[in-house]
């Protein structure tokens, strides 16, 4: 699994989850090593990666587990590569849009997390399976801000560079772009990273009635703690959700309680909150329409929902085409009217403060 950094440090450790696995996970032997993003070889030799000390671990259905430090130097922007051998018959959590390829070897065809040719790995992906987050130690970083969603989040769009153009594992999802401001804007000692929380299809609220039932429990307030409070060093929050919770038939009344939820919550772990005001989608009803300006009216209020929040990003004024504000600009359209191509997810990272973001970071 390619894992894309976007600051480095002096050690990582990854999570690895069997959320969503029915048996016992058995994890033989893990490594991480540097990779240049482009295939399964590695640059250098792999790096053991253990669990309380051991090369083995056992993670129980429905768990996850952090692994020790891994002593590899990283940098900002890096792309790490991470192998896990697995034994027995594994249903692995999932996450579909790594938007890159990812690398496997045959079912019984041994251990090859040392190696660092990547020739065994003749079988590719295009999601991540099983290492669902990578933590570096840095004692400069003042912070991790993590941007929680659904597909816009995700990065649905940031592969498109026009008609028949794809620039696949490119790293160039909005969030990506922010990170690189980070390091390219920011002082050295007053840098934070970037954590990528997107889930594409999932709405803010548990209470929709049209959610795909495969989606049930993946609600923004039903997977917080997995995805934001468990992680380390979180001091901030860029919240960008709502427009599935229209589609699947929420009220005004049932996003707000769902955003009211999630920032008490937030704040109460001292994490600050930044949302974007529901974005454009050509499907919208009126009804839809209503609800969106009520929910945008809330968010935008006093710049800070209401003091629900601590500030506001404007995605939604930056994607509406201004002659249909049921869609995104032309210039920033896939085609489907709701997700962002690369000029589109270029435009939502430049329209961020980042003072505003550095506002959360630790002293």
């Amino acid at each position: 699994m390619i894992s894309h950094l976007s600051q480095g440090g002096d050690a990582l450790r990854i999570r690895v989850q069997n959320t969503f696995g029915q048996a016992p996970l058995t994890v033989n032997a893990a490594t991480v090593a540097h990779s240049d993003g482009s295939g399964a070889a590695t640059e250098g030799k792999p790096v053991p990666i253990t669990f309380a000390g051991r090369n083995t671990v056992v993670i129980p259905a429905g768990d996850e587990l952090w692994s020790d430090p891994a002593r590899l130097r990283t940098s900002a922007q890096d792309d790490v590569a991470v192998s896990l051998s697995v034994s027995g018959t594994v249903a692995p959590g999932i996450h579909n849009s790594a938007f890159r390829t990812n690398y496997l070897t045959p079912p019984g065809s041994g251990d090859h997390t040392g190696d660092a040719s990547g020739a065994p790995f003749t079988e590719t992906t295009g999601s991540t399976f099983l290492v669902s987050a990578v933590d570096v130690h840095n004692p400069r970083l003042r912070g991790a801000l993590v941007a929680y969603g659904s597909s816009v989040v995700d990065g649905v769009g940031s592969t498109n560079c026009g008609p028949g153009c794809e620039r696949s594992g490119a790293d160039l999802r909005w969030t990506d772009d922010v990170a690189r401001r980070i390091t390219r804007e920011l002082p050295a000692d007053q840098r934070f990273t970037v954590a990528n929380a997107g889930i594409a299809g999932t709405t803010s609220a548990a209470t929709c009635p049209r959610t795909d039932p495969a989606l049930r429990g993946l609600e923004g307030v039903n997977r917080l703690e997995r995805d934001v409070l468990a992680l380390h060093g979180v001091t901030g929050v860029l919240y960008y959700y709502g427009t599935n919770d229209l589609g699947a038939g929420c009220g005004a009344g049932q996003i707000l309680d769902s955003y009211r939820d999630a920032f008490r919550r937030l704040h109460a772990a001292g994490i600050k909150v930044y949302v974007t005001p529901i974005t454009p989608r050509p499907g919208y009803t009126d009804q839809n329409n209503r609800a969106r300006n009520t929910v945008g009216l809330f968010v935008s209020k006093w710049n800070n929902c209401a003091g629900t929040c601590d500030g506001v990003l404007p995605f939604d004024q930056v994607l509406r085409d201004p002659l249909k504000p049921n869609s995104i600009h032309p210039s920033y359209d896939v085609g489907d009217g709701i997700h962002a191509n690369i000029s589109g997810q270029e435009a939502l990272a430049d329209i961020i403060s980042l003072p505003m973001l550095a506002a959360s970071a630790s002293p």
